[in-house]
């Protein structure tokens, strides 16, 4: 049984699921080994423009699995506490490789989104809920830190710090409508991979420098400690497809005509 599943509905969005329903798609190593080889297959896959992410059955992910964890790879012989940093950096390995794929990711959380469940659905660029969605970071009703996988990094930059607070520090479970209101998820909606294949579909029409480069931006600018010393990077990559594409003579012209733009990020020397 293969555990990640990988399908095109659209030449250009590819929805990969993880396919453990019943454990909840829970966070053992025989999914997000393949999980993460996946999205690196997809990120080399310059026709994929947008990667949407679910799970299969009634969760999206619900974290580390505390009864069939499976063995991470490369940690024979190690001591325990070495063998824990390993296993450890598996796992960041995933939510890193979201974040540093070419192409925007959207979680379609299709239900439980819960501890580092929750941590691939914020590591995501965009996430959308179905109405039985929910999210809770669990570590702090389990004796731990309710801090993992970027959970702190991430949750306070989606919600704020306040509300990040309140979720990491109460455990208590956030409804789908409220993480819309709240900002943690951009739409409700019944068909939620539907919805975000749409979303990539939409995505896919501008152009790909355009939306690689947004992408960076938005990451960079989550980090970066003051505006004005940030401001410059943005200009240069306005910059730099304004010079190297005749993208914006489309759009201007497209707008005149009527019609949808016909992006080709390309631009013969002067």
């Amino acid at each position: 049984m293969s555990y990640v599943l990988v399908e095109r509905p659209d030449p250009a969005v590819a929805v990969v699921t993880l396919n453990r329903p019943e454990r909840m798609n829970a966070m053992s190593y025989d999914v997000m080994v393949p999980f993460r080889d996946a999205l690196l297959e997809l990120g080399r896959d310059n026709a994929v423009r947008a990667v949407v992410v679910t799970g299969a059955g009634a969760g999206f992910c619900s974290g580390a699995d505390q009864e069939s964890a499976g063995v991470p790879p490369g940690v024979a012989g190690l001591t325990r506490p070495t063998y824990a940093l390993r296993a450890m950096e598996v796992l960041e390995d995933v939510v890193l490789t979201i974040r540093r794929l070419h192409q925007p990711v959207i979680a379609a959380v299709n239900g439980a989104a819960i501890g580092g469940g929750l941590c691939l659905a914020l590591a995501c660029d965009l996430r959308v809920a179905a109405p039985a969605a929910y999210f809770r970071a669990a570590g702090i009703n389990n004796g731990l830190t309710a801090s993992e996988l970027g959970l702190s990094f991430l949750l306070p930059r989606a919600v704020g710090s306040t509300r990040a607070a309140d979720i990491m520090l109460t455990g208590r479970d956030v409804t789908a409508e409220e993480a819309e209101r709240i900002g943690l998820v951009s739409s409700v909606a019944t068909d939620v991979v539907g919805a975000a294949v749409e979303m990539g579909q939409r995505i896919a029409g501008f152009s790909q420098p355009g939306i690689e480069l947004t992408k960076r931006s938005l990451h960079a600018g989550q980090s970066a400690t003051s505006m004005e010393t940030y401001l410059s990077s943005e200009g240069i990559g306005q910059l730099y497809l304004r010079m190297l594409t005749g993208n914006f003579e489309e759009a201007t012209l497209a707008r005149k005509e009527g019609r949808a733009p016909r992006f080709t990020d390309d631009r013969r020397a002067p």
